[in-house]
Order: C-alpha cells, then sequence, then structure tokens
C-alpha cells in the first residue's frame, strides 16, 4: 500500500522539490504551507508520516506536533529545522517529534529517514489496531480512548478486538458467538447484550461518543 506523506512547509521552492522527490519514490503526498493548513490537513486526511518545518505561518510544526499528540495522534513527525542547538532537538522530542533533521540537509538522509520510520510502523501495524479515538494493542492488551487507558476482562478485551478488527462490518449473534465465544458455548443465550452492554459503559465513562452500535434486527457493529 503506498504510504501518504504530509509535508508542512513554508519555503514553497522547497517544499516542491522535496514534493518531487517523495513522488518519485511512490509516496502520495500533501502540502501545506502554513502551519493552520498542516495541522487541518493532518487531523483529516491521516497520512502516515508528517514532515514538519519548525518555523511556520501561523503554527509552528512544535505546536502541530503538540497537538496532535494531545489529540492521541501516533503519526510518525519529523521536525526540519536550522536550529542545532542540543537544547531545540530537546524541545522537538519533548513535543513528541520522533526525528529531526537540520536545515540544510541530503534529501537522501530524509528519505532514509522517512523510510526506516515508515518500515518500524508497518512493523507494529498488525498489533495495533484504532477507529476513531479508540485504540487497541494486541501484544500489550492495552486499550485506550484518545489518552484514556481503559481496563477491559479477558471476554470484553476479545469482543471488542473481534470488532476493531472489522469496522463498520455488521455481525450477527451467531457470528460473534462462534467467533469470541466458540462453537462449543453452552451458556446464557443474552451473553453478547450483557458484554456489549460491558463494553459500551467502559468505552463511553467520560460521555463519549458511542462507537458500539446496535443493528436492529442484524447484530453490532464498530462505526462512527
Amino acid at each position: 500500500m503506498t504510504a501518504h506523506i504530509l509535508l508542512v512547509e513554508d519555503e514553497v521552492k522547497l517544499a516542491r522539490f522535496v514534493e518531487l522527490e517523495l513522488s518519485s519514490e511512490g509516496y502520495k503526498v500533501s502540502i501545506a504551507h502554513d502551519g493552520i493548513t498542516g495541522l487541518t490537513l493532518a487531523r483529516e486526511s491521516s497520512p502516515d508520516l508528517a514532515v514538519l518545518d519548525w518555523m511556520l505561518p501561523g503554527l509552528t510544526g512544535l505546536e502541530i506536533c503538540r497537538r496532535l499528540r494531545a489529540t492521541g495522534s501516533s503519526v510518525p513527525v519529523i521536525l526540519l529545522t536550522a536550529r542545532d542547538e542540543v537544547s531545540d532537538r530537546v524541545a522537538g522530542l519533548d513535543a513528541g517529534a520522533d526525528d529531526y533533521v537540520v536545515k540544510p540537509f541530503s534529501i537522501e538522509e530524509l528519505l532514509a529517514r522517512i523510510r526506516a520510520h515508515l518500515r518500524r510502523t508497518q512493523e507494529t501495524d498488525e498489533d495495533l489496531l484504532q477507529f476513531e479515538d479508540l485504540s487497541l494493542n494486541r501484544r500489550t492488551r492495552e486499550v485506550f480512548r484518545a489518552k484514556r487507558s481503559i481496563e477491559l476482562t479477558a471476554k470484553e478485551f476479545d469482543l471488542l478486538e473481534y470488532l476493531l478488527s472489522h469496522p463498520r462490518q455488521v455481525f450477527t449473534r451467531d457470528q460473534i458467538l462462534e467467533k469470541v465465544w466458540g462453537y462449543d458455548f453452552m451458556g446464557d443465550s443474552n451473553i453478547i447484550e450483557v458484554y456489549i452492554r460491558y463494553l459500551r459503559l467502559k468505552l463511553e465513562e467520560n460521555n463519549e461518543k458511542r462507537l458500539v452500535h446496535t443493528v436492529r434486527g442484524v447484530g453490532y457493529a464498530l462505526r462512527e
């Protein structure tokens, strides 16, 4: 699948040069020349990686990074900047940036860093399931709603993992019983309704938007 790169750079010629290089590598590229537009694109287009210039009109790259992390975004961020002091590097990393490239830079170095971060992301993709602000890590068995950690029982986790693995798909009670409880389940026939209720209570504890929906006469689905 083609990776989507967001580039936010106010130097138009530099942005165009980097865009052409990224496109020639096969990436899909979105461009913004100011901080506000960059933050909007980052939130709406869900890029696989963001390259942010530090000094931008409107919002700095540092502020874009902070705001993305504050809303739970884990998109890899590479900061571009002429600042080369240790304190500046620390400030960028503390804001949530994953990497730091100092101007003037070699395009080969930037491309190599992009490949490295995308490779790490792809290696962990199979463990991490996400939908809206809900995330589930199969390896660590952690569940978050934005930044709020949610404690689930083993069976609640299994049910949520099944729904998250197939967002927007509607499942019947029989399908859920088979996949989550197994063929030989002989318990209470209302078990699914009970666990759906448990999940909703925990996922909507702070009055968050409902994500686990009942499809009347059919079953259940995870959707907006």
